[in-house]
């Protein structure tokens, strides 16, 4: 037994230890495998991190939008994983009161990692914050392309219309011929003119032939039209210009000109590129290069409707011309060039009154109608009327009248039973 003394002695240096729970080093060297396997886990999400990270900075050079949200995809994936992790070990290792070095390494180091999340955090977001920057130029720049486009399409549309295209325009009076034309009426009646004119000489040589052929001609007038007057024997001529603008205007009206197209659309452009096309070449030298064109067939139809077999054969004592261009030729002899002029006027008018939108309308006069200046123009000027004489009727169309717009080409007629003065 202690004497009193010792005893009390060793109660103070009993009391004045103190008592420390157990140390951090203690429970984590209770199961280190599992303290092994979270650091090895760590170390390899950081990596991961890295990586997501690198192939995010790649995406935007070039900048590509879909890798930049696969990239951005993996940088959040991987930054959850780094959660997961953190929370994980704090649940199955409560802050100790006394950490050895060891773990306050570990703890640095973790701290360390925080820090660069949140870095990493504020870098994606800035990296979001520019995707969306460039998402919104890049609709805005679309939408630019698109009024560029739409744009572009109005120009090149009134260029052809002036006949020229987006290639032509830089070489409208050189490579290709074409300078600039406006779709006017003005151009319209222009064409009408020609037109008239290329009816009237193609029936002069016409006339002749027949005269040398042995042909009567009082007998041929009459046939095409027996009950008109004429003032004067020359005016018949009106009656063989008249059967040649029934023949060449026939199917006017209708946008293959009665021509078997093949279900080919034809746009307003196209018919006034074919205008421009047309109207300074030699159709000859046109049907050389494309003889069965849709204009090839249009001269031949027309050639055969005119030209009759028996005034052909009464002109060159054979039907060899006319067999010929049957079997889809076009001979280079001079009454079949002649007649060409006359079908690519008329085939010009043509394609020009469809360029117009709405398209011209044509109006044909009927034999015995009433005279009217406003929709006709006597092809005689100097007639004579009395006063008890009864209103002029037509005797014969010579060329038929147009509608432009609000416009009125007048038809051209030869008037029954009129006086001329000497």
């Amino acid at each position: 037994m202690l004497p009193t003394g010792v005893r009390d002695t060793q109660l103070r240096e009993s009391n004045s230890q103190k008592v420390h729970p157990q140390p951090m080093e203690e429970s984590m060297n209770q199961n280190p495998e599992a303290v092994e396997a979270l650091i090895s886990k760590v170390f390899t999400n950081i990596s991961s991190l890295k990586s997501a990270y690198i192939q995010l900075q790649a995406a935007h050079t070039p900048y590509d939008p879909d890798k930049i949200q696969a990239a951005d995809k993996l940088v959040i994936s991987e930054l959850k994983n780094l959660s997961e992790l953190k929370h994980f070990y704090r649940e199955n290792n409560p802050s100790p009161v006394c950490v050895s070095p060891q773990d306050s390494r570990l703890a640095a180091e973790i701290q360390e990692q925080q820090i660069l999340l949140k870095t990493y955090g504020v870098m994606v977001k800035k990296f979001q914050s520019e995707i969306q920057n460039k998402d919104s130029e890049i609709m805005q720049l679309q939408q630019h392309i698109e009024e560029a486009k739409q744009k572009q399409a109005k120009l090149e549309k009134n260029l052809k219309l002036r006949g020229l295209s987006t290639k032509e325009s830089e070489a409208s009076a050189g490579e290709n011929g074409f300078s600039p034309v406006d779709l006017t009426p003005d151009l319209l009646t222009s064409v009408v003119e020609a037109a008239y004119k290329a009816i009237h000489d193609f029936a002069k040589p016409l006339i002749n032939m027949m005269k040398a052929a042995g042909w009567d001609l009082d007998a041929a007038a009459n046939s095409i039209e027996p009950t008109v007057v004429y003032a004067k024997r020359p005016h018949k001529k009106y009656a063989f210009e008249s059967h040649i603008c029934q023949r060449m205007f026939s199917g006017f009206q209708q946008e293959n000109f009665s021509i078997k197209l093949d279900n080919l659309t034809i746009t307003k452009e196209s018919f006034f590129h074919q205008f421009l096309t047309l109207r300074d070449m030699d159709p000859l030298d046109m049907l050389g290069q494309s003889p069965d064109s849709i204009f090839g067939r249009f001269c031949r139809s027309k050639y055969l409707v005119v030209v009759h077999p028996k005034m052909e054969t009464s002109f060159f004592g054979n039907l060899d011309q006319r067999n010929y261009i049957m079997g889809g030729g076009h001979p280079r002899t001079p009454f079949y060039q002649a007649f060409l002029k006359l079908a690519k006027s008329i085939w010009l008018l043509h394609r020009l009154a469809f360029s117009f939108d709405p398209p011209v309308e044509i109006f044909q006069v009927k034999r015995g109608s009433e005279f009217s200046e406003v929709y006709m123009e006597s092809v005689v000027k100097n007639l004579v009327m009395d006063e008890g004489d009864q209103k002029p009727k037509v005797g014969l169309m010579v060329m038929p009248g147009f509608w432009v717009g609000g416009s009125v080409i007048q038809s051209r007629v030869y008037l029954s039973g009129m006086k001329v003065a000497e």
